[in-house]
């Protein structure tokens, strides 16, 4: 429930800031009506890089590795057993 909180609070600021950035005309108002559609094309790169980041860091976990080779191989002796053709091992 906090991170729904934090994601508002943000979201409100960011609303306060373009509001006032539209009433103060500090920046043409042509660049303001678009600061929206910049942050979600920049929330959606920033979502795609870390999702890119993830993946190239993704671990390895060669002690799971070996307990679902043995699962499989638990799996195939089971199958078998009932007579259920597997491939070959």
């Amino acid at each position: 429930m906090k991170h729904i909180l934090k994601i508002m609070a943000l979201l409100m600021a960011i609303s306060a800031v373009w509001i006032g950035l539209l009433e103060t005309s500090v920046v043409s108002c042509r660049y303001t009506w678009m600061l929206p559609v910049y942050f979600v094309v920049s929330l959606g790169c920033y979502g795609l890089l870390m999702v890119g980041v993830g993946l190239m860091l993704f671990p390895t976990c060669p002690q799971e590795a070996l307990l679902l080779q043995k699962d499989i191989a638990e799996a195939k002796k089971f199958l078998k057993g009932r007579g259920v053709d597997v491939g070959s091992d």
